[in-house]
């Protein structure tokens, strides 16, 4: 604990000079301290595990509608603007700004000093201020702890500063609601507010790397990766939900990281420092991994705990269904310490299909790749925004346009010359519904979502035949070890093969409408997705 009486300490020279004046700075606790704080405070509560259970209030999910850009004369023609990438104005930028510094002043804060970008030749130095000790863990836990050499040497190149119990008034200060998430990056600098979710603060980040890492040709990715017994890296790429995390916490091989990810010239590296797992339904012999990793130390989210036993109900999602578990990644036994890999022998695109229709696998070509990069189809699931009570259809670009500051066209350009450069070999694995749309039929079993993942990374798939899809354009193996042949082929799970095609129609258009909006597209991108005649 840095006493604020004493002037020389660098760090509190450093908060004065970027205008917070705290009574005193708790800077980079330990986690035991974190947790301690957070009892002392009632803002959580220890569970049978050892972890540190949290509420997060009214808001159990991320706030999409309230997250803005600066629109200054940096970013005026670099950010694709629109309703993901919304505009603020910077007076009214600076307004909050000065607001919220005096709403700081005198308070004790929380600062975690330290980066993102397990890779030193690109990684950011970066200052979390929090007025909250669980916010500060769980900053902890997810971005890249320094050593002590680091820390006594730190530099901030960007800030962020989360004040919980700051709210802002819509009509006076220009946002929608009191909840704001306010991106400048001239300024380097994010301000969050009226929100305890604290997931907030890694996908501010994550947008801010995914617009600076392009400058040094360093492709962005929203996706997870691991390496096998033989150092071949994979990536993952999905929406929260579509099970990036799940599938690729494998025991077989070593996690680099579950969620965000540089690929450079020298190969994979991970944005963060921790996981940031969903754990609803969460279950020891199904997950692990993510089961073994909620231990001391780590921060579970919304998880209902029995009073009596202190035990996690992981089953309960009566609070949302959007449950977290947030611990360091070497909570995870193989974890690759520190995270990185060599290019990629095998991407994987994971969707969670909620009409039901989609091949739970298939293999594409290089054209295809490009056509569901940019596509991003998934279903929104419930709890993962606010507002979402059920799976929702959507196309997100880059499969993360929420989190892509950039136009798609700039990150799917650099993807398809990775593919190109690498050689590597793409498939398209759905995590969603079979057997019917959601409601009728059911979730996908992860052990067949495994085993296909498996067959994938290993070229068993090179080994069987496939068929090929026409409504979907897609090329689909007709077996898979460990998955019956029937799962294979959607329409053989579903009752009524009429509405089967008539839902599996429906999709495709539903492709086909969605990418109109991509004009500078080669016909062969364009005439990979699927033909509706």
């Amino acid at each position: 604990i840095f006493d604020m009486s004493n002037t020389t300490s660098k760090v509190h020279d450093q908060l004065v000079a970027f205008g917070v004046n705290p009574h005193s700075i708790h800077r980079n606790l330990t986690v035991e301290k974190l947790v301690e704080q957070s009892i002392e405070t009632n803002e959580g509560m220890l569970t049978s595990t050892g972890s540190l259970s949290v509420k997060t209030g009214k808001y159990t999910g991320r706030s999409p509608q309230d997250r803005y850009i600066i629109y200054d004369d940096e970013t005026h023609e670099t950010i694709d603007w629109g309703d993901v990438n919304k505009q603020f104005p910077t007076e009214k930028f600076n307004s909050i700004f000065e607001k919220m510094k005096k709403h700081a002043e005198g308070k004790d804060l929380y600062v975690f000093d330290g980066f993102v970008g397990a890779d030193k030749e690109n990684r950011l130095a970066i200052r979390v201020i929090n007025d909250h000790a669980w916010q500060n863990l769980f900053c902890r836990q997810l971005f890249v702890r320094p050593s002590n050499e680091e820390l006594d040497s730190h530099e901030p190149d960007f800030t962020i500063l989360c004040l919980n119990d700051f709210e802002t008034i819509p009509e006076i200060d220009g946002t929608r609601t009191n909840v704001f998430i306010l991106i400048n990056l001239s300024k380097r600098i994010v301000l969050i507010g009226g929100t305890n979710y604290a997931g907030e603060m890694k996908k501010s980040m994550f947008a801010v790397m995914n617009y600076l890492m392009p400058k040094k040709d360093v492709f962005p990715m929203h996706c997870s990766a691991n390496i096998g017994k033989n150092g071949d890296t994979a990536l993952f790429f999905g929406l929260s939900g579509t099970g990036k995390t799940s599938l690729s916490a494998d025991p077989e091989r070593m996690l680099i990281g579950d969620d965000e990810h540089g690929w450079s010239q020298s190969g994979v590296f991970n944005f963060e420092g921790g996981c940031y797992a969903k754990c609803i339904n969460l279950n020891e012999e199904a997950e692990p991994q993510i089961w073994n990793a909620i231990k001391s130390g780590a921060v579970l989210e919304n998880v209902v705990v029995n009073k009596d036993t202190l035990k996690p109900d992981f089953d309960d999602g009566s609070l949302t269904e959007n449950t977290r578990a947030a611990y360091p990644l070497d909570y995870i036994p193989g974890a690759v310490i520190p995270s990185v890999g060599g290019h990629p022998k095998v991407i994987i695109f994971l969707t969670a299909d909620a009409l039901g229709v989609l091949p739970p696998v298939s293999k594409l070509t290089k054209e295809s790749a490009m056509f569901h990069f940019m596509s991003g189809y998934t279903s929104k699931l419930a709890g993962t925004e606010r507002g979402i009570k059920e799976p929702k259809a959507t196309f997100s670009a880059c499969f993360g346009s929420p989190f892509m500051p950039r136009p798609a066209s700039v990150y799917a350009k650099m993807l398809g010359e990775k593919i190109l450069e690498h050689n590597t070999v793409v498939y398209l694995i759905n995590t969603g519904w079979s057997g019917g749309a959601y409601g009728v039929g059911k979730r996908i079993s992860i052990k067949y979502s495994r085993a296909m993942v498996t067959a994938a990374l290993t070229g068993k798939f090179d080994l069987i035949k496939f068929r090929h899809d026409d409504t979907f354009n897609l090329d689909v193996p007709t077996e898979c070890p460990e998955v019956p042949s029937d799962v294979l082929d959607p329409k053989n799970t579903w009752v009524d093969k009429d509405s089967y095609d008539l839902s599996a129609k429906k999709l495709a258009q539903m492709f086909g409408e969605n990418f109109t909006k991509f004009k500078d597209v080669s016909p062969e991108i364009r005439n990979a997705g699927p033909q509706i005649q």
